[in-house]
Formats: structure tokens, C-alpha cells, sequence
């Protein structure tokens, strides 16, 4: 059964592509990798193209190869805020060396400036211990621990202001009303805090948090608090299973799963045809030879990536896919042949010419 609303695209923005060559294209920009006009003319054109949401990686490392350095997620986002107006900002931030505290304030002032169009991907920070210095190297059971205890912190914080506890009353000299703002008084193995907030709580009032599910310890938290869960699988049929899996947990959990959408990965490069992506492709790996990907891949033309997110709605594979361009500069102009017809958001499908021969 086919699912009753279209497929959710998202796109992960992670330098000039996935692929650690991808830099070395003649259309990477690379040199502007560090410069804000990059990502917001990456962003507008993935919000011209209809994409939904964009995710923007981050990490406290450099990357193993490819183009080295990064800018924070949550900066670039609140940069291409002001220059969008429907795409969701979903950067990503690690839970393992920031306090849920700064996380909270950090993600509602993005909702703020993107006027209710911002979200969270939780991560973790493994091996990152040294570049911080507060804390020893956890395991990775206890770093998801940490970062479930996180997720409550900053969805409490979020809720410690009333939406109404802006007063403003000039005469009185009010501007806010205390007893609609509510200390949080958490207290867990990880983190105590008392608070509220210092932001008031954001236009969306929880923004949507994102997980990868990657593991066991991953998982667990995605199906406890996560809207958005990414999954990678190797085939559609693996994909339809886990996300079926996940909505069996997620309501076992006491949660309602059709409020919470799995996201399939798909890495891909698109072409003007096959052939030109797959000989783009050899390029890249004759640069840098990587590992085959973990989860469904497309190397080809806009076409056939459409004829693939048909099958994953057709078959309820996911809710919506990531798409993680290879070289982001070779996927932007493509993405527009993605975007849904309006008789196919309407669950219509299109009749065929009562002309036509048979």
C-alpha cells in the first residue's frame, strides 16, 4: 500500500560532496568551501529543486581525506536562515562535549531566525576526547546514554518557557511573566540541570530531532526521541523490513509511529546520463579509492533516481530518503526533476491520453 502523502527528500550538504575526491572537480567550488556564499547558494538551490530538509553534517575532527576542515553546522544553518524561506535546516550537533544547556539555546534561536524551520540530528563524538580535555574517552554504549539524557534536557528546556510567557506590559514594567517559565530540575547520571531556558520556547516548540540509527545503542535512542530516523540498508527490501522493525519498537516504546519518519540514505551521483556518471564516478575513485557503499546507491540520471523513490513509496520502504550527492556541485542541477508533480501529491496518478493507441 502506497504511503498516503509523498516521499520526504532530504539532502546532506557535507562539503563539496560525500566522495573525499569530490573537491578536485573542476565545478566544486572548493575554494569557497569556507565562505558563506557556498552554502547558501547550495541550500537555495536545493529549496528551488523542492527538497524538504537539508542536513548538514559536522564533526570535532578532520576529515581522513579529501577537502580538510569544517565550519560549525548549527553557524551555517543560522547564515542561510535569512536566505531561504521553506527548506528545513537540520545540522547536525554532538551531544559528547557540549552541554544540553547551549544545545537547547543553539537550536531555538536557528528556529527563531528560520521562522520555525529548524532542526536537530544528534550525534555522538567518538575519539574526540584529547581535543576537548574535559572529560576521559567513553565507550559507545555510555556515550548514547549520555546523549538520551541529553535529548531530554534540551526537549524540557524547550518547554520551560510558555508559549505565553512573553507579557510585554508596558505599564506594569513586565516583560515577562515568571510563573510561566518552570525550572527543569533534571537529574540523571550525566547531567543535572535545574534551569529554565534563557530563550523562550521556539516557534515550533519542539523542533524535530533527528537520529542515525547505526547500531543498537543508536537505535534505542532514535526510537525513544527521535521525528526523523535515518537508516542505511543495502536494498529496498532491507530498508522496508527495518523501517517496519522501527515502528514496532517505536510503538512498544508508547509512541505513535506515524509521527516519526524513517529516512532511507541513498548515495548518489547524477549525470546527464548513465554513462557520464559512471565514468564521473571511475574518476573519483582513480583520485581516491573508496570502500562500496553501505546502503542503496544510484549512479545515473534523475530519471532513474525517480524510477527508485517511486518503488520506496510503492513499496513503503522508508518515509522519505537523504540523498548524499557524491559531488554535491553535479547533483544541484538535477534535483529539480525530483520534486513531485502536484497530481502526485494529491495521490493522483497520471492518466494516459485517451488519444493514445493502445
Amino acid at each position: 500500500m502506497p504511503h498516503p502523502t509523498p516521499l520526504l527528500l532530504g539532502l546532506e550538504l557535507s562539503g563539496t560532496g560525500a566522495h573525499p575526491a569530490s573537491w578536485r572537480r573542476a565545478d566544486s567550488r572548493a575554494e569557497d568551501l569556507f565562505d558563506a556564499r557556498y552554502w547558501v547558494d547550495a541550500l537555495r538551490a536545493a529549496e528551488d529543486a523542492g527538497i524538504d530538509l537539508a542536513f548538514l553534517p559536522d564533526s570535532g575532527t578532520l576529515q581522513s581525506a579529501g577537502a580538510l576542515g569544517r565550519l560549525d553546522a548549527v553557524a551555517v544553518a543560522a547564515r542561510a536562515a535569512a536566505a531561504t524561506r521553506r527548506i528545513g535546516l537540520i545540522p547536525q550537533a554532538s551531544v559528547t562535549h557540549s552541554e544540553p544547556f547551549h544545545l537547547s539555546k543553539a537550536i531555538a534561536s536557528l528556529d527563531f531566525a528560520a521562522t520555525g524551520r529548524a532542526g536537530w540530528e544528534v550525534s555522538v563524538a567518538a575519539g574526540e576526547a584529547s581535543l576537548y580535555g574535559r572529560k576521559p574517552e567513553q565507550d559507545d554504549r555510555s556515550r548514547w546514554q549520555e546523549a538520551d539524557d541529553a535529548v531530554e534536557v534540551v526537549a524540557r528546556l524547550w518547554d520551560s518557557w510558555e508559549d505565553d510567557a512573553e507579557i510585554r506590559d508596558a505599564a506594569t514594567g513586565r516583560f515577562i511573566d515568571r510563573e510561566r517559565l518552570h525550572y527543569i530540575d533534571f537529574a540523571g547520571e550525566h547531567f543535572a540541570v535545574k534551569g529554565p531556558s534563557i530563550t523562550p520556547r521556539p516557534p515550533q516548540g519542539q523542533p524535530p530531532v533527528a537520529v542515525r540509527a547505526a547500531d543498537p545503542h543508536s537505535t534505542r535512542v532514535a526510537v525513544r526521541r527521535a521525528d526523523l530516523i535515518r537508516i542505511a540498508a543495502p536494498d529496498l527490501e532491507t530498508a522496508a523490513a527495518t523501517r517496519a522493525e522501527l515502528r514496532s519498537a517505536i510503538a512498544a516504546a508508547g509512541r505513535d509511529p506515524n509521527r516519526v519518519r524513517v529516512l532511507l540514505d541513498i548515495d548518489i551521483h547524477l549525470a546527464d546520463t548513465a554513462d557520464t556518471a559512471a565514468l564521473e564516478v571511475a574518476q573519483l575513485e582513480d583520485w581516491i579509492a573508496t570502500p562500496a557503499p553501505a546502503t542503496v546507491f544510484h549512479i545515473g540520471t534523475a530519471a532513474g533516481l525517480r524510477d527508485i523513490l517511486r518503488r520506496i513509496e510503492t513499496d513503503c520502504a522508508a518515509d522519505g530518503v537523504v540523498l548524499r550527492p557524491l559531488a554535491l556541485a553535479a547533483a544541484l542541477p538535477h534535483l529539480q526533476a525530483l520534486t513531485p508533480t502536484l497530481r502526485e501529491r494529491l495521490g493522483l496518478p497520471r492518466p494516459a491520453s485517451r488519444y493514445a493507441h493502445a
